[in-house]
């Protein structure tokens, strides 16, 4: 038993619409790879986890301001020519049907304006691990900073696929990055991440960045360092780099740092408990019928049966 599962749906769904071919349609002809992609995922991830609660967590907001606001380069070469994010057509047609779909089973949805899905799961796994291990299935590493050997809250990462989880918990990012097991976060900070627009700190690679928050912890005490005057622990050239770079690091912290304490209705009244069954049986039914989703639908309330 698991206790609480968090899934970042936007992750997860993406990886169904590139991972399951768009030949797979509803009768109609409207692709529905996404949708049953996703549905499978989740039936695999209650059979083989049995966790009693579980949350399909949600982007409200892809670009939160107050991160392109500390860093206007974040995911900015993901942005549309009409402001919005490059998500392809034929997935956007499918997310008010992956709604639909979670609704009808009962299972929790949670999105709230003005923050992204790794927020909301920041703050329901610091508020979950009070209760019981907590489990966050993602394809991001940016929630390896979440792990948390003493809660326990642990990554099950999707590189390799459902079938193929890998468990990150402080030991296995230690072993993976060099790197104290709760530093992933400090760690991207200093050496970048194309895929959200940051830059890095210039100069800086892989190994830098693990000897700089090896031997410092934190960006803070990096910063708090650089103040002190001293030199101890920069490695050759790394003092200079971070000095020149000092204007990043007190932006990107914000930036990088998933929020843990949103205080937010939407999140208070969660019922995040794993039915046993669909919650609207016509509706699912409905649903099923129309957009050629049987098949895993099925699976996925047998998964929820057992």
């Amino acid at each position: 038993m698991s206790g609480l599962m968090l899934l970042d749906t936007p992750s997860l769904y993406f990886r169904a619409f590139f991972g399951v071919p768009e030949s797979v349609t509803a009768p109609d002809g409207t692709p529905v790879n996404a949708v049953r992609g996703l549905i499978d995922m989740i039936a695999r991830l209650v059979q083989d986890r049995s966790p009693d609660r579980l949350v399909c967590c949600m982007d409200a907001d892809w670009r939160p301001a107050f991160r392109v606001e500390a860093l206007p380069s974040y995911k900015a070469h993901r942005v549309a020519e009409d402001g919005g994010d490059q998500t392809p057509d034929a997935l956007e047609a499918q997310l008010p049907l992956i709604d639909a779909v979670l609704d009808a089973f009962g299972l929790a949805r949670a999105g709230v304006p003005g923050y992204e899905a790794d927020d909301v799961i920041g703050t329901l796994a610091v508020r979950g691990a009070a209760d019981g291990p907590v489990d966050i299935v993602t394809g991001d590493r940016d929630l390896f900073q979440l792990v948390d050997d003493r809660a326990p809250v642990a990554v099950l990462y999707t590189a390799r696929g459902i079938r193929n989880l890998q468990v990150m918990g402080e030991k296995e990012i230690a072993a993976k990055y060099g790197i104290p097991g709760r530093g992933y976060g400090d760690y991207a900070t200093l050496r970048g991440d194309p895929s959200d627009g940051l830059p890095g700190v210039p100069g800086v690679g892989d190994k830098t960045a693990a000897a700089l928050v090896t031997r410092f912890g934190s960006v803070e005490e990096i910063l708090a360092a650089l103040d002190s005057g001293t030199d101890a622990g920069f490695p050759a050239g790394a003092r200079r780099r971070m000095e020149a770079a000092r204007d990043y690091l007190t932006a990107a912290e914000t930036v990088v740092r998933v929020v843990t304490d949103i205080d937010a209705p939407e999140l208070a009244a969660l019922d995040d408990r794993l039915p046993a069954g669909a919650r609207d049986p016509e509706a699912l039914i409905e649903l099923a019928d129309r957009w050629n989703l049987t098949g895993p639908v099925n699976r996925l309330l047998n998964a929820l049966a057992r």
